[in-house]
């Protein structure tokens, strides 16, 4: 009856593994599922809307195939539509009856019924259609008839349309949360919310590549294969027990058995066991060794993943998105969000500071005017100038490409947005941290830097909202401060120029180290020209548009440029100015009798508190440039 019971236990426990196994590859059931198809249109971008990448759970991966180059990108669905404009493109749904992708071309002439909004879901049955079919608009309403095409086109300032005319490649835009660029084709693993959509292209010239997929995780679990090949191994370890016991019994149960022969005269004893004896022995020894090895060895093979387990949790989970899925956060609120995320800027920065390293090194403008306006690239093209006439002339202030220490995004949806930074190394103290503020005027322009300046050392930057919220941005002309942004400039030129005696004193902090930076140097200058000739300053606001941004105690961090004037006169007929140093450069003559005049340009940095408070303005960061020198008329 063992050996019965222990044959039925090999043949269950066989079945039982086999079976187990089998469910972890034959049966296994795929991992992902995936939706799949053709752009159709030829048009050169692509749209997948937030709408179609969370259509089902998980995080998800786009895979892109069919152009020479290959550009993935993906940010919030108001930027992405704002970026393609009235541009023709194809967006891409997911049929319900068949599971594929389906293309529906919008854009270009003929925009969309007026109620419908940028970030609008595309239909579930999409279908591929005529250029002239209506279509989506990135403005909230659009009109219907064919001439206001050219009255939109009318509104819309020449600069802007001109831009959207000559940006058409996306790639490297500070838009994208994210890109991808690779040849022949690009695998995206992301995790994005709704509110998030992927565009592809090729250059923006070209077609967008033809084929594209979008895939899913979805378990593959099989709960039943870890208790079938740990039970099956159990059984195989019962029946084999009872394999013994039989054996055993079976030993026993052969009745009396012969005595050996005793030893006589000239006789030896019989004492040693048959050969066969010693090897069933051995056998089971070694039986009773390998029922640990395959108790082992099963343990470890069904115990090796939860997926082979059934769960026993009362909540199921989604799946998490694998670590090289790209994640964004989902938006909370109907509030405005930040115009960019950290990551995002600490991408801008470091491309801010490859080009700002890379022209200063080579006296660059045209590379420098990429990403620097205003008064920030006023003083870099100056320094330029300079430095090609005056060997040892300072080199301006590197860029630092991180650690970002502050990162304040404007909160809002619409152009043009603010973005204000402080980046440097807080530990070298040879080095100053670098404020600044930075402009986007149009959803295909890149941010530049209106303002740089050096922080002050012992400047206490006022606590503002997280990165994550964003700030509001504040008006020029806001009455809400203690000084509008549009008259710091003129209110702090008069303190410069008559000091305590300024009306505008009491508004600013009793002395700033700019002011007595201006004192001394002014001083200086003076002591060191000739009797023969005079020094005349003067100072008025600069022609950059001030920049500020709300803080949390309601005040402001406000940047504002002012430029100084220093003319040099002869006091009598038949003086002559010598000018000295950048000066002497730029006016090229050793001396003139007409006198010079050079121009400086200063880049600010102040906290200004709100209108109903008993604070003063208070200087955070500067940085003055000579921008130009000339003889008199």
């Amino acid at each position: 009856m063992r050996f019965v019971l222990a044959i039925a236990a090999f043949v269950v426990a066989a079945a039982m593994i086999v079976l187990g196994i089998a469910q972890r590859t034959v049966f296994l059931p795929p991992s992902t599922v995936a939706a799949e198809g053709t752009v159709d249109g030829g048009l050169p971008y692509t749209l997948v809307s937030g709408a179609v990448l969370n259509s089902r759970d998980g995080s998800q991966t786009v895979t892109v195939t069919g152009s020479d180059q290959v550009f993935v990108a993906y940010g919030r669905t108001s930027d992405v539509m704002a970026w393609l404009g009235d541009s023709e493109y194809a967006e891409l749904s997911v049929d319900e009856e068949t599971g594929a992708l389906t293309t529906t071309l919008r854009g270009g002439e003929n925009p969309d019924d007026p109620s419908e909004t940028p970030s609008a879901a595309p239909t579930d049955s999409a279908t591929p259609t005529d250029p002239a079919a209506p279509t989506d608009s990135a403005e909230p309403a659009a009109p219907d008839e064919e001439g206001d095409e050219e009255s939109d086109a009318a509104e819309e300032p020449p600069a802007e349309q001109a831009e959207a005319e000559s940006v058409r490649n996306p790639q490297g835009s500070d838009l994208w949360l994210s890109e991808y660029v690779e040849e022949q084709a690009v695998i995206a693993p992301i995790s994005v919310p709704e509110d998030v959509s992927v565009l592809i292209a090729s250059n923006g010239d070209d077609a967008a590549p033809s084929s594209v997929r979008l895939s899913w995780p979805v378990s593959n679990a099989t709960p039943w294969a870890g208790p079938l090949i740990a039970g099956g191994i159990l059984l195989l370890v019962v029946g084999l027990v009872l394999y013994l016991l039989g054996l055993n019994h079976l030993r026993k149960s052969r009745g009396p058995r012969r005595k050996g022969i005793t030893a006589g005269p000239g006789l030896e004893q019989t004492a040693k066991p048959p050969r066969r004896r010693r090897r069933a022995r051995r056998s089971r020894t070694s039986m009773r060794a390998a029922v640990p090895v395959l108790l082992v060895s099963g343990l470890l093979l069904s115990g090796c993943s939860a997926s082979y387990w059934p769960d026993l949790s009362s909540a199921s989970e989604t799946p998490e998105p694998t670590d090289s899925a790209a994640v964004v956060p989902e938006t909370t609120d109907d509030a405005a969000a930040p115009a960019v995320t950290v990551p995002q800027l600490e991408r801008i920065i470091s491309r801010i500071s490859a080009v700002a390293t890379e022209a200063d090194a080579d006296r660059n403008s045209e590379l420098a005017a990429t990403r620097f306006s205003g008064a920030a690239l006023q003083e870099r093209q100056s320094n330029y100038s300079i430095r090609g006439k005056v060997a040892d002339y300072d080199v301006p202030y590197a860029i630092p490409s991180s650690p970002l220490l502050l990162s304040l995004p404007q909160a809002t949806d619409v152009w043009p947005r603010t973005v204000f930074t402080v980046v440097g190394d807080q530990e070298d103290t040879a080095t100053p941290l670098i404020a600044l503020m930075l402009r986007q005027e149009t959803p295909r322009s890149n941010y530049m830097v209106d303002y740089a300046v050096s922080l002050e050392p012992n400047a206490t930057i006022p606590e503002s909202a997280p990165a994550s919220v964003g700030a509001a941005f504040i008006p020029p002309d806001s009455p809400l401060m203690l000084v509008a942004p549009n008259n710091i400039a003129a209110s702090y030129s008069d303190l410069i120029a008559k000091g305590a005696e300024s009306e505008s004193a009491p508004l600013f902090t009793e002395s700033d180290p700019f002011r007595e930076f201006i004192a001394s140097d002014r001083t200086a200058r003076d002591e060191a020209l000739e009797e023969t000739a005079t020094l005349e300053f003067a100072s008025a606001p600069g022609e950059t548009e001030p920049l500020g941004l709300a803080t949390i105690s309601s005040g402001a961090i406000v940047a504002v440029s002012i430029q100084e004037t220093e003319t040099a006169k002869p006091v009598e007929t038949g003086a002559v100015v010598k000018p000295t140093g950048a000066i002497a450069a730029l006016v090229g003559l050793e001396e003139t009798a007409k006198g010079t005049t050079a121009t400086y340009a200063d880049q600010l940095l102040f906290y200004v508190p709100p209108a109903d408070s008993t604070d003063r303005v208070v200087l955070l960061g500067f940085s003055q440039a000579l921008i130009s020198a000339k003889e008199l008329p």
